[in-house]
Parts: C-alpha cells; sequence; structure tokens
C-alpha cells in the first residue's frame, strides 16, 4: 500500500517536472524566436534604432527596399511563422503569452500584406520615406568620429536609395501597380521644397547642426547640395515627367492588382481582427447614429435644436472658440497640456510618467502637403517625447479640437499610453519593436471619452465636437476601398459630420488612399476597450475601480485586440476573487 502511493507520488512528480521542462524549453525556443526576429529587422532597417531604443553599432546605411533584399526578408518571416507555429503554447504564463501573441500577429500580419507589393506603388505624402528619412537625420549619431564617418556613409547613399524607389516604381507601373494621382501631385510639391533648400535649411541637415566638427559640417553640407538635392530632383522629374501621366485616378485599393484580398490584409495589419470590410462599414454606421443621437441630447438641452448642422454652427460662430494666430493655438495648446497632465494624474491612473511630453509645430514642408498632427516618441526617456501639431488651421480649428487632438496625441492618449507601457513592462527587444495601431489609436480614442468624463477638456462643447469624427473612419475607409465610393461621395461625407472643412476632407481622402484600413483601427480599437470597461463595470459593481482598470488596459503594453481581450476577462477573474 505504502509503496503503491510512494510510486504514485513518484510519477505524479515526474509528469509535473516533465510538463515544466517542456514549458520552459517552449519558452526558450520562443525567446530565441523572438530575439531572432527583432534581429531580423535591425539587419533589414538599422534606422529603427532610433524609434525603439534597440541598439546598433549600423549607422552607415538606409533599408535595401531592392526586390533582392526584399525577398530574403520575406523568407525569414516565414521561416519564422513556421517555427512559431510548431511550439506547444497551451501552459504559457502571462509575459511569455503576450511575447507569443505580438510575434505572431506581426508576422502573419507582414506576410499577409506582401500580396499587395507596397514597393511598386509607395509614393505616400503622409509617412513616406521623405518622413522617415527626415526623422532618421534628426536622431542620427555624431558623436565619434566612427559616428561622422558612418553619417556621411548612409547620406551619401542617398541617390541609391532613390534609384531603387524609382525603378520600383517602374516595374509597378509595367504590372498595373500605381499611386493615384492626387498623392503624386503632393509627393511633387513636397519634392519642389526640399530639392531647392538651402543645406542649412534642409530637413535632412540636422547631423551637420548637432556637430562642433567644422570638417564634417562642411562635407554633410557639399553632400546635401551636390548629391542629395540633384536626386530630390531627379525622383521629382521621374514622377512629372514619367509617373503621374500613369497614375491611376481612382482612390480604391481594390482597383490594384489583387486589391480586394490586399485591402483585407490592410484591415487586419490595423485591427489585428478578420473582421469583413461590410462588418467594418455596419458597425461604424451604428456607432455614429448613437453618437448623433448623442449630440441631438446635449443640443436640445443647450441649443434648443437636435439638428447636428445647427449645433455645429452654433459652436463654431462663436469668437470665444477661435483663435487670433498660429502662436495662440501654439500657446493655447501647451497650457491645456499641463491641465490634462494634472487632470489624468488625479482622476485616471495610477500613476504619471517620469518622461515628459512638450508640443512643437509640425515640419513645413509636412503640413504644406496635407499631413496632419501626430505623436513623435522618444525611445530615450531622458529626453521628451514630442506632440508634433499642426498649426496652419488656426483660422478654423476650435478651441475644443485643439483640447480633443492634445488629449489624443499626448494626455491621456498617445503619450501617456507608450511612455507608461515602457515604464511598467519588463522590457523585452521585442517589446520595444513591435505597435500595432488598433490598440495604439484605440487607447487614444478612448482617451478622448475619458477627456470629457474626468472633466479635463476646459471647453464646454467638448462634448459634442469630439463626437462628431469617432466611428466615421470605419465607414469611410471600406467605402473609398471595398465598395468604391468616389472622392466626392467621401469628402461629402466626411463635411457632413460638421468636424471636416472640405479642403480638410480632402486631405483625409489622400491619407486613406496611402494607408488603407488605418481609420478604422481608432474605434475597432476604441469600441472593444469600452466593451472590455462595461464587462468590468457589471461584473465587479461597486467595487470597479476606473484608474486599476486603466491601469490593467496598459499593463502587457501594445498587443493584438484578442489577447487584450484575454487579459483583461483573467484580470477581471482575479478582481472577482479577493471578494
Amino acid at each position: 500500500m505504502d509503496f503503491s502511493l510512494n510510486a504514485t507520488a513518484a510519477l505524479l512528480a515526474m509528469m509535473i517536472a516533465s510538463a515544466n521542462g517542456h514549458c520552459q524549453t517552449t519558452v526558450v525556443k520562443l525567446n530565441k524566436l523572438a530575439d531572432r526576429f527583432v534581429d531580423q529587422q535591425l539587419q533589414y532597417d538599422p534606422t529603427l534604432s532610433y524609434s525603439t531604443g534597440l541598439p546598433t553599432r549600423d549607422h552607415s546605411r538606409f533599408r535595401d527596399r531592392s526586390p533582392k533584399a526584399l525577398s530574403m526578408h520575406d523568407q525569414e518571416e516565414r521561416e519564422d511563422l513556421k517555427a512559431l507555429l510548431a511550439l506547444p503554447i497551451a501552459r504559457l504564463t502571462q509575459p511569455d503569452r503576450v511575447t507569443y501573441a505580438n510575434l505572431r500577429e506581426r508576422l502573419e500580419s507582414d506576410l499577409q500584406l506582401r500580396v499587395c507589393r507596397t514597393e511598386l506603388w509607395n509614393v505616400n505624402h503622409f509617412d513616406g520615406w521623405q518622413s522617415e528619412l527626415a526623422e532618421v537625420a534628426e536622431r542620427q549619431p555624431v558623436g565619434s568620429a566612427e559616428e561622422r564617418k558612418q553619417a556621411l556613409q548612409r547620406w551619401g547613399s542617398m541617390p541609391e536609395y532613390l534609384n531603387v524607389e524609382i525603378a520600383n516604381l517602374r516595374l509597378g507601373l509595367a504590372r498595373g501597380y500605381s499611386a493615384p494621382q492626387s498623392i503624386v501631385r503632393r509627393v511633387i510639391r513636397q519634392m519642389d521644397d526640399l530639392a531647392t533648400m538651402n543645406p542649412e535649411q534642409s530637413v535632412f541637415y540636422s547631423p551637420a547642426k548637432r556637430s562642433a566638427d567644422a570638417t564634417f559640417q562642411n562635407a554633410f553640407r557639399q553632400l546635401i547640395l551636390n548629391n542629395i538635392n540633384p536626386a530630390l530632383k531627379s525622383y521629382r522629374d521621374f514622377l512629372q515627367a514619367d509617373y503621374l501621366p500613369k497614375a491611376r485616378e481612382g482612390i480604391a485599393i481594390s482597383d490594384l492588382p489583387n486589391g480586394a484580398v490586399c485591402y483585407q490584409a490592410f484591415l487586419r495589419s490595423s485591427t489585428t481582427l478578420e473582421r469583413t470590410p461590410q462588418q467594418i462599414f455596419d458597425l461604424g454606421r451604428k456607432t455614429v447614429r448613437e453618437n448623433v443621437a448623442e449630440i441631438a441630447k446635449i443640443g436640445e438641452a443647450k441649443y434648443q435644436s437636435a439638428d447636428l448642422p445647427t449645433i455645429v454652427a452654433r459652436i463654431k460662430s462663436s469668437p470665444a472658440e477661435h483663435f487670433r494666430s498660429k502662436e495662440d493655438l501654439l500657446g493655447f495648446s501647451q497650457q491645456f497640456l499641463q491641465r490634462a497632465k494634472d487632470m489624468t494624474a488625479g482622476k485616471l491612473i495610477t500613476r504619471m510618467l517620469q518622461q515628459d511630453v512638450v508640443i512643437r509645430p509640425l515640419s513645413a514642408f509636412e503640413e504644406n502637403a496635407g499631413v496632419g498632427s501626430r505623436f513623435q516618441g522618444q525611445p530615450d526617456p531622458s529626453k521628451p517625447a514630442i506632440f508634433l501639431i499642426k498649426l496652419g488651421d488656426w483660422q478654423t480649428e476650435t478651441r475644443s479640437d485643439a483640447e480633443i487632438i492634445t488629449v489624443h496625441e499626448a494626455v491621456p492618449g498617445h503619450y501617456l499610453q507608450k511612455t507608461l507601457a515602457r515604464e511598467l513592462q519588463a522590457s523585452t527587444r521585442l517589446s520595444k519593436l513591435i505597435d500595432n495601431d488598433a490598440y495604439a489609436e484605440g487607447w487614444a480614442r478612448y482617451a478622448e471619452a475619458m477627456g470629457d468624463e474626468a472633466k479635463i477638456y476646459d471647453t464646454e462643447d467638448a462634448s459634442v465636437m469630439r463626437r462628431l469624427w469617432p466611428a466615421r473612419g470605419m465607414v469611410v475607409d471600406p467605402g473609398l476601398h471595398a465598395f468604391h465610393w468616389t472622392r466626392q461621395e467621401a469628402v461629402d461625407y466626411m463635411v457632413s459630420s460638421g468636424h471636416f472643412s472640405a479642403d480638410a476632407a480632402n486631405d483625409y481622402v489622400d491619407r486613406i488612399a496611402v494607408m488603407p484600413g488605418q481609420l478604422s483601427s481608432y474605434d475597432s480599437g476604441g469600441l472593444e476597450i469600452k466593451a472590455l470597461r462595461t464587462e468590468a463595470q457589471l461584473k465587479l459593481g461597486a467595487r470597479f475601480d476606473l484608474r486599476r482598470f486603466n491601469r490593467a488596459v496598459l499593463d502587457e503594453g501594445v498587443v493584438p485586440l484578442g489577447e487584450l481581450r484575454a487579459h483583461l476577462e483573467a484580470w477581471i477573474a482575479e478582481e472577482l476573487s479577493h471578494e
């Protein structure tokens, strides 16, 4: 009897030890795969180091977008995904589950997107190579002689980089791929500015500005004057003479080869969900109707009208809602940012951040091309993150709009989410690299609503203004790309929201053209966080604590929405267990 019990106990111990051993082996393999993936990304594009904080010694080149390099990169990702899917994952703990979920989502999304052949129609005014390289210039290290040598090598290769871009675009035209003509015209205007700048005014001159080495400064100046500017002009001339006449007139990505499959891949990449264009379109329209109904209630109480255009007109006609100059808009936003920080710390989160955030004007060449305000992270915590604000619309922008965008881009929006995630997480190399719009933009949209709930907004009309645009991106994005809305139909739909002028709506149509699916991410994520919060409130009742819930949303950092739901459902169960 004793022998039997002892044997059973020994067998059970062996089984547990074996299971633990298998789990540990899986974790080791998973982490090696994640590190290999990061190494591959940095090898392909060493400039990723500047936005992620991942270290690299290679500051001498840009990413290689030649067909051969892209093919090799694709093969590496296929091999990575095959190895990842072979891992037994049932017993993974929460941090390892996050690694698995993020790596799988990224690999599957990347490989699905290859059907789009984006390198063959890569003309992009919004976040194209010109914006990326301008940011690289600002962060190019020049502190040592070796770094300055590598800087000259990298920026000396820019003509070849643009030659590859031109070759890809020529191949795209031959195979039926092109960017819309409206986008090409915007990029030509950008090139007109960039190619004619004096070296000291060039957006690529930052390395020389940040060095006290006179020899390096002169060499870099000559590089811009004799190499970079002529290459920019050649690229511009190619677009004007050869590309524009053959570019497509329409916006829809479904007009390209494999366009419908490509758009589905973009939706997956943006939302991390397997939703069809029709499902996103229908959910967007339902949410818009709900927002309009809420605005009508506010309008009846405040303006004695439930008519959306009447309500918006009353708000926008108020002199108190408008700015006197660009400087007035900038100063107002900077002052409001401090209020948002104070209110967020007191009401919405369990701890505030160590890293600061500042507001700076968007660069002229981006703003002139219709680029909007955006958040720019800073991986070095000793330096502030940046909210780059668009100031050109100061005459039409309201104070409510300025508050809402500051909440979205800074606090409690992108800056809070991205910076707090880095400070909370047990940082891994993969977590520094991974991002997805459904989570990041979803949080920022959710933050807009919290700004209302927590009375962060200091203008009384923000409750109306913040409801004008949400979920309309889920309608107009598939409307254009999947259901063949015309440009005018899309403009009319956006203008009817009361949020956009016709000019601003046209800018957004071209943003949708170069970033298919991206506008569907904001409310796909925001609605999911809202649904999870409602579920937590119903189950926890009086014990629900908003600050603890927000901390739980942010705990894992950027994750696919499926993993976010799994994490928060486990958090709710844990909270219930504390009875």
